[in-house]
């Protein structure tokens, strides 16, 4: 996932980047309590988020979060955008995972940075309770 619109790492792998780049620095500014925008790219996360379509998203409380929730999370070192796939709440964790079935790995909740609150200026159901407001004009 690059910002700039360039596909780094493998075809069909959406929001993540291997290097230090664009994800680690939105993933810092939301753990610091920012709102974030950005388009990511790649196909992974189809139909729920398109190549390149303005994601937003907000700091939330891992202990707060569903399956089914997408969330900008650090696994094995890779930040991603994917989905919640399954919780350990006894063991303050969560299993990330793509909209394609590749299940990506367990974090911890500490490694949970956001959760997506927009695609495209539609808000997402649910997350309004769980997250901070957005705030649109903070981009990285």
């Amino acid at each position: 996932m690059d910002d700039g619109g360039n596909r780094l790492g493998r075809p069909g792998r959406i929001c993540h980047d291997r290097r230090m780049g664009v994800l680690d620095a939105v993933a810092a500014r939301v753990a610091g309590g920012a709102t974030v925008e950005f388009r990511p790219s790649g196909s992974s996360m189809v139909p729920l988020i398109r190549s390149r379509q303005l994601v937003a998203v907000a700091p939330v409380d891992p202990t707060r979060l569903e399956l089914g929730d997408i969330v900008l999370a650090r696994v094995a070192g890779t930040v991603y955008l994917h989905l919640v796939s399954s919780l350990d709440p006894a063991r303050k964790r969560v299993q990330i995972s793509n909209n394609r079935g590749r299940i990506n790995g367990w974090t911890s909740h500490d490694r949970v940075f956001g959760i997506c609150v927009a695609v495209d200026g539609v808000p997402r159901a649910g997350t309004a309770g769980r997250a901070a407001a957005a705030d649109p004009g903070n981009r990285p």
